[in-house]
């Protein structure tokens, strides 16, 4: 799992600072894992990720791409708040089934089992995370998830990704008015797909554009699609796909 990065956040306002920056509501960490995202103010897409309960210390579990950016942004916004971020040795290690006693229930599926921070590499894992994450509609940072998104376009809800009653965050006015105000035109989709067809392949309603392709596994795949248009069988290049949720 040397896709993930493992920060370690802690000092006396570490609960309040996240409190205040991420999309869902950290006293859930009393009962495991908490899936969240950081926004921009605009209300789009930075990063996603898990805050693991460490002690009196947070964990933030993180995709690999997104270190840097991470480091400099909640740098950026702790100010004066007593809260030292800083760089883990830990490993994520991941499997089916009941959890180990180290281990945490994946909050955003049960299909996604478990997940445990250990100072030793995983070496044991052959899991077919793409073919899970596909079938159950979880989006994958860089894939689905891009500095494009409105989280709830990317099923956020359903996920266990963001709390409406919590308060304010950076980014909460635009997801709020989303939720509460507006119809979602377009958005992640599950799909089946006959024939070749790559993802990024761009979806086609007749034509016009309906959407794009994004992850596969066999004849289901991830798509973004304009709800207006994908009302019947799409084209992705020589494929046919039609909507299967």
């Amino acid at each position: 799992m040397t896709y993930r990065h493992i920060f370690r956040l802690s000092g006396p306002d570490t609960h309040g600072f996240l409190q205040g920056l991420v999309t869902n509501d950290v006293d859930g960490l009393k009962d495991g894992l908490v899936y969240a995202a950081l926004l921009t103010p605009q209300g789009k897409y930075m990063a996603d990720f898990f805050l693991v309960p460490d002690g009196e210390a947070v964990l933030l579990d993180a995709h690999h791409d997104q270190v840097d950016m991470l480091r400099q942004r909640l740098g950026m916004y702790k100010l004066r708040a007593n809260v030292t971020l800083e760089d883990t040795d830990l490993h994520l290690h991941r499997g089916l089934g009941d959890a180990p006693t180290d281990g945490f229930a994946d909050p955003r599926h049960s299909a996604m089992g478990w997940r445990a921070y250990r100072e030793e590499a995983q070496t044991d894992d052959t899991t077919d995370w793409t073919a899970l994450r596909v079938t159950h509609m979880i989006p994958e940072t860089g894939i689905e998830l891009t500095p494009d998104t409105f989280i709830l376009e990317a099923h956020f809800e359903g996920l266990n990704g963001v709390d409406f009653r919590k308060g304010c965050y950076v980014g909460q006015e635009v997801t709020a008015r989303m939720k509460h105000k507006t119809t979602l035109r377009k958005g992640l989709a599950s799909v089946r797909v006959e024939g070749d067809a790559d993802p990024g392949t761009e979806l086609k309603a007749g034509d016009k554009p309906a959407g794009t392709l994004l992850s596969r596994s066999g004849d289901r795949a991830i798509a973004y699609l304009r709800f207006d248009r994908a009302q019947g069988d799409m084209q992705a290049g020589a494929a046919t796909v039609t909507r299967a949720d």
